[in-house]
């Protein structure tokens, strides 16, 4: 659970790799392509590139590097030929790489086209409530503490929080301890301690936070057919308080 200097070090280096592949899909024109396409683009990058492992790959069998979840599908979207992302869509991409023995992992959902004020809102909120979540990070805190800070700012805008599904531990394994809930108490959980690597990864939904699962076993869905966001990052416990490590360009910690 706790991380050494030097495995920090290490997670660092994935952390950095990972951002970049953002950073390529940011630069990447996804309107158009299948989301088996966007996998395939992925590993290669990933791969090629940056003589890395996508971690995902081969994990609980499944087959891909991503997942790829389109509007109304809250995580765990399987990349499929047939699926075409287009205009006026939103779409989260949750993506893992190993490098040197470490997995990082992060998820950001694209705005493609143009796209409703309503649905703008919707991915504005939850990548700040994200935000909110990683900003209750530091030494001393509890679990508890960045769970409510979650779901607070997504009720505090009208959304629900999806409980079924949430943050873990990562290291050398894609899921370690703890878990990291979207939801809680203040005062109330693990008690947060300098070293601790977990994912902050909340799942924000337009309607009800009730999802159901498709038959192929991993896509799950919004149970009223609404929108769902998500975005995620892999954060340390600093002695000071928290250190994004897939921090892409652009971004800063926001409090």
């Amino acid at each position: 659970m706790v991380k050494t200097p030097h495995e920090l070090a290490l997670m660092r280096v994935s952390g950095r790799l990972l951002a970049s592949v953002f950073e390529m899909l940011d630069r990447t024109t996804l309107s158009g392509m299948s989301t088996l396409a966007v996998n395939d683009l992925v590993e290669r990058y990933i791969t090629d590139d940056l003589a890395a492992r996508p971690a995902s790959k081969g994990q609980y069998d499944f087959p891909f590097v991503l997942n790829c979840s389109i509007n109304q599908v809250v995580c765990h979207g399987v990349p499929d030929a047939a699926e075409i992302i287009r205009d006026g869509d939103i779409v989260n991409l949750d993506i893992t790489l190993e490098k040197g023995g470490f997995i990082a992992d992060s998820s950001k959902t694209y705005i493609v086209g143009e796209v409703p004020p309503a649905t703008r809102r919707l991915v504005k909120v939850a990548q700040d409530v994200m935000w909110k979540g990683i900003a209750a990070v530091r030494p001393g805190a509890r679990l508890g503490d960045v769970g409510a800070a979650i779901e607070r700012h997504a009720k505090k805008n009208g959304y629900s929080v999806v409980r079924e599904f949430c943050g873990h531990g990562i290291g050398r394994e894609m899921h370690e301890e703890p878990e990291v809930l979207n939801f809680g108490r203040p005062g109330t959980g693990v008690v947060l301690r300098e070293g601790m690597v977990f994912t902050v990864e909340p799942m924000v939904n337009q309607g009800t936070r009730r999802t159901v699962t498709r038959d192929d076993g991993w896509t799950v869905e919004t149970a009223d057919g609404k929108l769902s966001a998500q975005f995620e990052h892999t954060v340390a416990v600093t002695a000071t308080g928290v250190e994004v490590l897939t921090l892409r360009a652009g971004e800063r910690v926001t409090r």
